[in-house]
């Protein structure tokens, strides 16, 4: 019986030359991620472990992204933990204010994810990086204590579904469109600790900025983690980005799956999830009545990228955020934010009367730059629209790409670029 490509890299780093869904393995990590939320508690946890260090300053990142800059006291404590740790230990890969960004998207930035590797990070999005080909799946802070000390971690080894990507996508059509039409399919539990495999021809129709945010909401499917094939421009953005060595493993012709769904982007309309399930989804000619807005976040690990602000951009230049709309912009690294400024961007951000943000995950989760009020909705380009997951439970999150998050500022409702004659 064949592999697949998670269960490939998960042998390798098993050091066995086969493995098979549910058998319960010990890994190699390659890397040990968390934030200034999590890391805390695992740092709490490792301190009742009779170990001195970590098993590898270079193979550990911290990333102080949810409250930074720290928003209050209890912020600022745990920032300082970390910090501590940090110093203490001699972390190489330690990102505070005026390094730091969107954990998600400055690992990938940093160079510090890679095609092969194994990861774990104290966040449920850490399987972003599944789309430079990695293993690379979210943990509890428990876990990520372990791992930090020991290198490795414990997982049973998930089973598959295949998703088929053939076509190419109209203009205003993203990766965000792309996952939300496949959780909508599938149901937030329709992966349930499996392995969502990308393949086909239509891959190569999608930007790495596109596939990150695929991988990254891979969990709200309920997925272990979500994975590409690594193909020229996977190995351009890993030069660009990285000195590390990488390695290419590919599923077997004869890999099991447990269902194998085929999507054509041509098909594919840009789409939105209602609350409060990202599975709720609706494609833009299927929203009937206006959906009316109060706020609209661009930003997120999941589409804080350049790409995604180059979009926003191109529909807010000349525009005008409607009046008694916020729209917050925030880029995902320092890095971006300093692309969009020279790029012009920021300016037309804020002349169009948008707020751009120093990068952080604040209103993602109901932290802070952008919480909402009792019967309030927002238009986000986050990745959950959980009840009060941005503010008041009685408050509506509906997830949207930026581009429909950009049209949707504009005209006050829900809608696409086209209703602007784009």
């Amino acid at each position: 019986m064949g592999m697949t490509m998670t269960q490939k890299i998960l042998a390798a780093h098993a050091g066995l030359d086969h493995v098979e869904a549910g058998q319960l393995i010990e890994a190699e990590l390659d890397l040990v991620l968390g934030n200034d939320i999590t890391s805390p508690v695992a740092i709490h946890e490792m301190e009742k472990m009779t170990v001195d260090s970590v098993f590898d300053k270079d193979k550990i990142a911290l990333v102080m992204d949810h409250f930074i800059p720290n928003k209050d006291i209890k912020s600022a404590e745990h920032c300082k933990c970390v910090r501590e740790f940090a110093c203490k230990h001699d972390i190489t890969n330690y990102f505070d204010v005026g390094q730091m960004g969107i954990e998600h998207a400055l690992v990938p930035e940093k160079g510090l994810a890679v095609a092969g590797d194994a990861i774990i990070g104290a966040d449920s999005h850490t399987c972003t990086y599944g789309a430079l080909g990695a293993f690379s799946t979210g943990v509890g802070s428990t876990d990520m204590a372990a791992g930090m000390a020991t290198g490795k971690a414990w997982f049973k080894v998930p089973s598959a579904i295949k998703f088929n990507i053939v076509g190419k996508p109209e203009k205003w059509v993203s990766g965000k469109d792309v996952i939300l039409h496949i959780i909508g399919m599938i149901g937030v539990d329709g992966a349930l600790y499996k392995s969502m495999e990308f393949v086909g021809e239509g891959i190569k129709n999608l930007t790495m900025d596109d596939r990150f945010t695929i991988a990254n909401m891979a969990i709200e499917a309920g997925g272990k983690n979500g994975i590409f094939p690594v193909d020229d421009l996977t190995v351009e953005y890993m030069k660009e980005h990285s000195m590390r060595p990488y390695k290419v493993y590919e599923a077997d012709p004869d890999a099991v799956y447990d269902a194998e769904y085929t999507i054509d982007l041509s098909t594919l309309e840009p789409t939105v999830a209602f609350p409060h399930l990202p599975e709720n989804t609706k494609t833009i000619s299927e929203i009937g009545e206006d959906v009316v807005i109060d706020q609209s976040v661009i930003g997120s690990c999941t589409n804080g990228r350049i790409d995604d602000l180059r979009t926003a951009a191109e529909i807010l230049k000349g525009r005008k955020v409607k009046k008694g709309i916020r729209c917050i912009v925030i880029p995902a690294t320092q890095s971006i934010y300093l692309q969009a400024m020279e790029e012009g961007l920021l300016k037309i951000f804020i002349e169009a009367g948008a707020v751009v943000s120093t990068p952080t995950c604040g209103p993602c989760l109901g932290g802070y730059m952008g919480i909402l009020a009792a019967g309030e909705r927002c238009i986000s380009t986050t990745n959950r629209n959980f009840v009060g997951r941005m503010g008041h439970v009685d408050s509506e999150v509906y997830l949207a790409s930026p581009a429909v998050a950009a049209a949707s500022a504009v005209t006050g409702k829900i809608s696409a670029p086209e209703e602007l004659g784009l």
